[in-house]
């Protein structure tokens, strides 16, 4: 099976713009194509590793990825997929978070002299004379056609900047001066730049007569219809001082029973004949299904050391057995407790586990924690310091497992 064919039984494709030739570019290893990434974080995140999961698919195929941080639109920032408007970042801040992604890029993709590139967009959109866009870009686009994108009509009852506005102008500039100089053929993006992509692949048409092509991959949704990577804490980072390997593990063993072989899909490098065997497995088997994908996508990010180690603590967690060395830790000191003893609001808070002590007091009510294998029934129900020798174990909810020492 060639790479366009197995990219759609993944279900990754969701819109292209010439189908016939897009399959006979990469399936011949003739993309030269591009993804565009903007350093709004220090790291990435699971909302990224789909892009750079195809982009390793697309090399492996012989295809040449350029790798495009976003050090020059991230001044403005994106309006795709908002209902208000990005924090304004300083170029200090930027530019740190455009070397932490480069950083965390290297894991997947393999950089050097005929494979991948990787370029910034300050490099060349903050040089750019206003006026000039304004003759040479901003004369190719229709505003009617514009407010037309999707990714601009679901800003307009709250109000669309003007800044963000120019945002379709330069990423389409973007995909004109990769073409120019890099000799760029192919955008790819999430069904969420759709808008912005057509705009790239249309300017480079009217300023240089060439055909470029743009494709979209199915943005990963849970089976509620919202974007999976987010938690009740926030994002699932890919850095692990962020979002440590254990958790990374926990999150993809604990996706919705419906997602799991989407996830296995488009995610995974396992081969098709393989996943094809595993949609026949039993429904006995989901927590099975569920483990073969934490797993692979930890080795992935993390490598398989760290994959290893998250599996065992997984394992020690939900059976008891084994050596819970891994499991998430927090180190207690003398000051947290008073008269020997802290009440369990405190050590969830300490923990960080909830955000305050009114939060865990809620979850206490609601019979949502227990400490060693215990329920706990009462916010006042303190924990002598003796305990923290040999550590205790905290469980919120039905997943979330924990363990403090002293």
């Amino acid at each position: 099976m060639q790479i366009y064919e197995e990219l759609q039984k993944r279900g990754l494709i969701k819109q292209v713009t010439d189908e016939k030739e897009i399959r006979e570019l990469i399936n011949n290893g003739g993309a030269r194509f591009y993804i565009g990434f903007d350093p709004t974080a220090d790291s990435l995140h699971v909302g990224h590793f789909m892009a750079l999961c195809l982009m390793k698919r697309l090399q492996m195929a012989g295809n040449k990825p350029v790798v495009l941080i976003g050090g020059g639109t991230g001044h403005i920032g994106d309006p795709s997929g908002r209902t208000d408007m990005r924090s304004m970042m300083t170029k200090e801040t930027i530019d740190s978070n455009c070397e932490s992604f480069r950083k965390q890029m290297e894991r997947f993709i393999e950089f050097g002299e005929d494979k991948a590139i990787m370029v910034n967009n300050a490099d060349w959109l903050l040089d750019l004379k206003y006026v000039d866009v304004l003759r040479e870009v901003g004369a190719c686009f229709s505003v009617n056609n514009m407010l037309r994108a999707e990714c601009y009509k679901q800003r307009m009852e709250k109000g669309l900047s003007f800044l963000e506005f120019n945002y379709m102008i330069m990423q389409s500039y973007d995909f004109y001066y990769l073409n120019e100089h890099y000799g760029c053929n192919m955008q790819f993006g999430g069904d969420d730049q759709w808008s912005n992509m057509l705009g790239g692949t249309e300017l480079i048409r009217k300023k240089t007569g060439k055909d470029a092509y743009a494709m979209t991959i199915t943005l990963l949704l849970n089976s509620e219809g919202k974007k999976m990577g987010k938690t009740a804490k926030g994002a699932v980072w890919l850095d692990p001082n962020k979002t440590s390997p254990f958790e990374f593990y926990q999150y993809w063993r604990n996706v919705d029973d419906a997602d799991v072989m989407k996830c296995i899909k488009m995610l995974t490098f396992i081969p098709l004949d393989k996943i094809d065997e595993m949609e026949g497995w039993d429904d006995s088997r989901i927590n099975e299904k569920k483990e073969i994908l934490a797993y692979e996508l930890t080795q992935l990010v993390h490598g398989t050391e760290e994959a290893d180690k998250a599996k065992a603590a997984a394992y020690a967690l939900f059976s008891g057995e084994g050596d819970d060395s891994n499991m998430p830790t927090t180190n207690l000191s003398d000051e947290d407790f008073v008269d020997g003893k802290i009440m369990v609001s405190d050590l969830l808070v300490k923990c960080g586990l909830t955000a305050s002590k009114g939060e865990a007091k809620r979850l206490i009510g609601q019979g949502g924690v227990t400490v060693d294998g215990e329920k706990v029934t009462s916010f006042e129900i303190t924990i002598e310091k003796a305990k923290f020798i040999d550590g205790v174990k905290i469980k919120k909810g039905k997943k979330v497992f924990h363990k403090a020492v002293l």
